[in-house]
């Protein structure tokens, strides 16, 4: 039988592992919400889960406005 660390890729070490805990995030998940991994220099910008939804929040009402404005002009029905 193979022991747990013949198993692991040669990159991870079993030190790295030392404060995981099971199940940390079920509730969330359960829920419907997602854990995601940023990049350093973007968790540095946005560093709570508050500040990363606010700028998502704001990302997605620019794009449903600029895909509205989009959508009139198509159709030549916007205002002029």
């Amino acid at each position: 039988m193979k022991k747990a660390e013949d198993d692991m890729r040669p990159e991870y070490k079993r030190s790295d592992f030392k404060k995981l805990e099971r199940g940390k995030f079920f509730t969330e998940a359960e829920a419907g919400m997602s854990v995601v991994l940023l990049e350093p220099e973007i968790a540095k910008a946005f560093p709570t889960s508050k500040a990363v939804n606010e700028a998502l929040h704001g990302l997605l009402s620019i794009a449903e406005q600029a895909s509205r404005i989009t959508s009139r002009g198509k159709h030549g029905t916007a205002a002029r």
